[in-house]
């Protein structure tokens, strides 16, 4: 109840004064930001919104906006805070414990001494003891409440249901959010189907009554259906082969950068009997007869082509009568909405256009995101295919590099970070997938895009190893700081992510040099 408490005080803290949103451009923010935006509106909450895609923006945000920031804590509440000696000791006081240690091994001159070091050092002894204890017992009541690796969106819901505020649309956000980071490969599958299971319950506490006959016909109605539903990206609307051939695991399971994978694409078309008219048309245009039963059986032919993990556990929204999305939809449209290369005005009108793609009253905002995301996915794949058949992917020892050079198709699209790590992610599946070396398929993954030509810039990401029992955390963004430091590269860390970095493109050579000499 305490973390419960202090989100309800900070909240009705917050809502006495106006209000300054800095909302990071990711999807997870965005749906936290919305459901904050819908309290707001409950409680008539006045507010600046103020989107920040790094830390130099943020920091441009607050000196503008100083006089709207207060402090939200007094001083002297208590808000049961550890002391710094329950958690730290100084190297001080081990050294010094070492050295009576030591000199305590010496022959005393006196039997007194003697003693009196032994019963020093015992109770020495025993409160370091006593401190380890009271120690872990503080950590793992703060460990408890640790929201690294938390959706944002599902911690805002949290707070609006703590408050009764909590409404159908928050939840379908807190899912959204959810589903991002799943997506994004930022969370374990355990903690992805633990959370699942949470907001399930909410699902079911808020949707038992669209059972009602009056509220099922009704063209302005809401429903959310937990499903299990297919690991295929925006299948519903596109064409069901196009969605096999720009999916991730299903492309990275069937090898289809090469001519034997398209001919085991074939072979998983024709074990499912689905005439190849009818896979390339779109989804809604498909027989009737064969959609009913098409789940199962892409499931059954799948288990033989081993891809076992194709069955997801997903949540899915119905719009009135014929709009239907998935969670995943959500997350590929508003993400590529949020970092479209075409130009269509000011640098923060992406960021609006994605935030209202979000809301069902703007779904012709959300079908342009889905196209787009067509056009990323497919940027994408094309892209891995690319680079698994030139040999781009290299092993420089501790981690395997991989760079994309100016003049590269849809290179532009990969200046963006989130498109950048989607396909750092999806080629390092299918690099994965395609060597035989079984050291490689144990390294991280080092990739570089131009980010800026006439500046003479490169972005570049590090992405974990992909193994089955990894934890997803990300240990590129410190080792990307040292080896800045130890060769004076000119580096900008300016993104929330450390693990992505800006680096000129002359300094690249030693910066690499310095990684592999840290990582070694």
């Amino acid at each position: 109840m305490f973390v419960s408490d202090c989100r309800r005080e900070f909240y009705e803290v917050v809502v006495s004064q106006r209000v300054l949103l800095l909302v990071a451009s990711d999807v997870d923010a965005l749906c936290a930001c919305k459901i904050l935006q819908a309290l707001f509106q409950c409680d008539h909450v006045q507010y600046t919104l103020v989107p920040v895609s790094g830390w130099q923006e943020l920091e441009t945000a607050f000196l503008e906006h100083k006089d709207q920031i207060k402090l939200l804590v007094k001083q002297d509440d208590d808000l049961d805070v550890p002391a710094y000696d329950d958690i730290f000791r100084d190297e001080e006081d081990e050294e010094e414990d070492s050295e009576n240690e030591s000199d305590g091994s010496e022959p005393s001159e006196k039997r007194r001494r003697f003693e009196e070091d032994v019963i020093e050092r015992t109770m020495k002894r025993r409160q370091r003891r006593e401190w380890e204890a009271r120690r872990q017992e503080i950590l793992f009541d703060y460990e408890q409440y640790e929201y690294h690796g938390t959706s944002s969106a599902m911690v805002m819901f949290d707070l609006a249901w703590i408050m009764s505020k909590d409404l159908n649309d928050m939840l379908w956000w807190a899912i959204v959010g959810l589903t991002d980071q799943w997506v994004q490969d930022k969370i374990t599958q355990m903690k992805y189907v633990t959370d699942i299971g949470i907001l399930q319950r909410h699902v079911s506490r808020h949707n038992h009554r669209n059972q009602d006959e009056e509220n099922s016909l009704s063209i302005d109605c809401m429903r959310i259906a937990f499903e299990y539903d297919l690991r295929l990206a925006l299948y519903q609307h596109w064409s069901l082969y196009e969605s096999l051939c720009n999916t991730s695991y299903t492309s990275a399971s069937l090898k289809l950068w090469s001519v034997q994978g398209q001919k085991r694409l074939q072979e998983f078309l024709a074990d499912m009997g689905l005439p190849l008219k009818q896979v390339k048309q779109k989804f809604h245009s498909m027989d009737v007869s064969l959609k009913e039963n098409l789940r199962e059986m892409i499931e059954e032919s799948a288990n033989k082509f081993g891809m076992k993990d194709l069955r997801v556990q997903t949540f899915s929204i119905h719009f009135g009568f014929k709009n239907r999305f998935s969670a995943s939809d959500i997350v590929y449209a508003t993400a590529s909405l949020m970092e479209n290369i075409e130009k269509e005005g000011p640098e923060t009108t992406n960021f609006i256009k994605a935030l209202d793609s979000l809301s069902r009253s703007n779904l012709d905002k959300l079908h342009q995101g889905l196209d787009l995301a067509k056009k990323q996915l497919r940027a994408i794949q094309q892209t891995v295919a690319s680079c698994i058949c030139t040999n781009l992917v290299i092993s420089q020892g501790p981690f395997l590099y991989c760079s994309l050079m100016e003049g590269t198709p849809d290179v532009k699209l990969f200046s963006k970070p989130v498109s950048l790590c989607l396909l750092s992610k999806y080629l390092l599946k299918s690099f994965i997938c395609s060597t035989k070396n079984k050291r490689c398929k144990l390294l991280p993954l080092i990739m570089a895009a131009p980010m800026d030509v006439e500046q003479g810039t490169v972005i570049m990401v590090g992405i974990p190893p992909e193994t089955e029992s990894s934890d997803k955390k990300n240990f590129f963004g410190r080792a990307f700081e040292k080896a800045a430091d130890s060769t004076n590269s000119r580096t900008l860390h300016n993104h929330f992510d450390m693990s992505i970095i800006e680096l000129k493109t002359e300094d690249r050579s030693k910066f690499l040099d310095a990684l592999i000499s840290l990582l070694s």
